[in-house]
């Protein structure tokens, strides 16, 4: 298939890969809860608003969203994390068992669920009140059975996965569900994961992890390279050492898309980037945290502008550059300071800037949308980017489809969550009943085939060229339909109907034909030959009927004697009267040339 079908179908193909694959996720899990209330007079206490809760859900979120993506897009996932032992806990649960997650999660009594609650009225946020904070600290107990969990669910992962190699996602929020202890043995157990997604606040925990890929939003790509140009505050240390070191971690800053576009970056006062001690020798401040007003990036619409004593990220890339442009420019440290093989920098409603190791390079843009709407959208795009290269695609490839994953999510408010047909329906190659693709490669059409044939179906196979689709065709391929326990269409190129037809025809692309096909309930596959006749097809599908459109004898069809050889039926099925495609032609080709009765020679309709 030609041009953009072509490359809907490549897509296609990698959608259809990963499914299955065994991904275990790890990090902080968390539970989204939304109120939608009614607000329709102010209160007399104060000047604001008389709510009036009407609807309230639960979503997963962080971690367990992630994993909950990973599962609607098609694999196996199975998710570690600390939940605590409460309602949102439980809650939580549901979330996991509704979405087929594996629920490896281990109860963590007196150490409450983080939780995100968002009060709205008319679709609009009004306030959000969070609970569970890094203070929280997971005591021994707690951290030897995560270890336990995380080994665990390894080990279980790799017993039903067929001997697909395992991926690991890390998703770390500075929630305090990734102590050292868990960093550690992360990093120690590398190899036993083909493919590392790393998804952190603070990406200077993980030195030495050595990740596939990781996806971090400008905010924490900017962190990042200021920590690096202070040191990290690791001395000389060896980066596979300051990955266990006790003083690395650093308290989170607010989540960039919580706040205006102004992001804190740089060393504290000193530049190393160490906590100062106070009196009593205790250390004091988050480390690499700079004091206000000091060492802010400030994004405005047209560019970007640094000042205080903090790395210059565009001293060479001139006046005006966009986000995008100085992300790209930076990917090459961003790959020596994570040592990922792709980073993927992610610029909410500016899209993507992806990179290889190489230096190939991707750009991918996304849909401005109210920002509750695009909630969990970076947990979609982890999912489906991770997903994409434990399949082998190509970065391009895997770019593209998280960017679309992300996209297709935010069409309303709540926590985003992909499904697998949904993307494969926004790629115009949506699943037949059984899972399968409706648009089909000729290639693919016979491995397809013989898994229908071990399901003991009947198959019914028709050709033709479609041009403009109308009534008698509805009609004529849902009679096909019925003939047996599913429909494969073969639809002319565009070359084969100019051949066929004249020069003038087709009047619609093979795409646009191919689509409408696709879209029948009757019709199960669509797929496009480059033929004159069909009779190569034939031999690949041994179709059990073998079905054309009109009003002659089977034994006047020219496919029926290779039909009947390979033991099939041929049927004809009589088109509706005057609803062919020539007619249709024909009267439009008339009534441009034609002036209406009483109209004189007015100007063609």
């Amino acid at each position: 298939m030609a041009g953009a079908a072509a490359e809907e179908r490549r897509l296609t193909t990698v959608v259809e890969g990963w499914l299955g694959r065994p991904v275990l996720v790890v990090g902080d899990a968390m539970l989204d809860e939304w109120r939608f209330a009614e607000s329709e007079r102010l209160c007399r206490e104060a000047p604001a608003p008389v709510l009036t809760l009407r609807r309230r859900i639960s979503a997963a979120g962080g971690a367990a969203n992630t994993a909950v993506n990973v599962a609607t897009l098609g694999g196996r996932a199975a998710l570690v994390s600390p939940v605590g032992a409460d309602a949102a806990g439980d809650e939580l649960h549901d979330c996991l068992d509704r979405a087929g997650v594996w629920d490896r999660t281990v109860n963590q009594p007196g150490r409450p669920t983080p939780v995100k609650r968002r009060m709205l009225a008319g679709n609009q946020i009004l306030l959000r009140e969070d609970s569970g904070e890094p203070d929280d600290a997971l005591d021994d107990d707690g951290v030897a059975r995560l270890l336990t969990a995380l080994h665990s669910a390894t080990e279980e992962l790799r017993a039903a996965s067929g001997g697909q190699p395992l991926t690991l996602v890390v998703c770390d929020y500075g929630l305090g569900a990734l102590p050292r202890a868990i960093r550690a043995w992360l990093v120690a157990n590398r190899d036993r994961y083909a493919t590392v997604a790393l998804d952190a606040h603070d990406l200077a925990d993980w030195r030495g992890l050595n990740p596939t890929v990781v996806t971090p939003s400008f905010a924490e790509a900017t962190r990042l390279l200021a920590r690096a140009a202070a040191g990290f505050g690791a001395g000389n240390r060896t980066p596979a050492c300051a990955a266990t070191a006790g003083d690395l971690h650093l308290d989170p800053l607010a989540e960039p898309t919580d706040g205006p576009s102004e992001l804190v970056v740089g060393a504290a006062p000193g530049g190393s980037g160490e906590r100062a001690p106070d009196e009593a020798g205790a250390a004091i401040g988050p480390t690499g945290e700079p004091t206000p007003g000091e060492d802010r990036v400030a994004l405005t619409g047209d560019g970007l502008s640094v000042t205080g004593t903090g790395v210059t990220v565009n001293a060479a890339a001139g006046e005006g550059v966009d986000r995008a442009v100085l992300a790209e420019s930076r990917l090459a440290e961003l790959h020596a300071h994570t040592g990922a093989d792709v980073v993927a920098v992610t610029l909410d409603t500016d899209g993507a800037v992806v990179g290889g190791a190489d230096g190939e390079r991707r750009r991918s843009h996304s849909t401005p949308v109210p920002a509750s709407h695009a909630v969990g959208a970076g947990d979609a795009y982890l999912a489906a980017m991770t997903l994409a290269l434990a399949a082998e695609a190509s970065l391009p490839t895997a770019a593209q489809l998280a960017q679309l994953a992300a996209t297709i999510t935010v069409s309303d408010t709540g926590t985003c969550v992909c499904r697998r047909e949904d993307l494969l329906d926004a790629l115009g190659t949506g699943t037949d009943s059984a899972g399968h693709p409706t648009l089909v490669e000729a290639e693919e059409l016979t491995t397809l085939v013989a898994e229908h044939r071990r399901a003991d179906r009947s198959i019914v196979f028709t050709n033709g060229c479609f041009d403009v689709l109308h009534p008698g065709h509805v009609r004529y391929l849902t009679q096909a339909r019925a003939l047996g326990d599913l429909l494969i269409v073969a639809v002319n190129s565009d070359g084969s109907v100019r051949r066929l037809k004249g020069p003038d025809r087709p009047v619609n692309p093979v795409e646009d034909r191919a689509a409408l096909l696709a879209a029948l309930e009757c019709v199960d596959h669509v797929v496009v030959f480059e033929e004159d006749s069909p009779a190569k097809l034939i031999e690949a599908v041994r179709p059990d009927v073998y079905v054309k459109g009109g009003d002659y004898p089977p034994e006047m069809v020219p496919e029926a004697p290779l039909v009947r050889r390979l033991g099939g039926q041929v049927r004809t099925l009589g088109y509706v009267p005057d609803r062919s495609t020539s007619a249709i032609i024909d009267r439009i080709r008339a009534q441009s040339v034609t002036p209406p009765v009483g109209e004189g020679t007015g100007r063609p309709r």
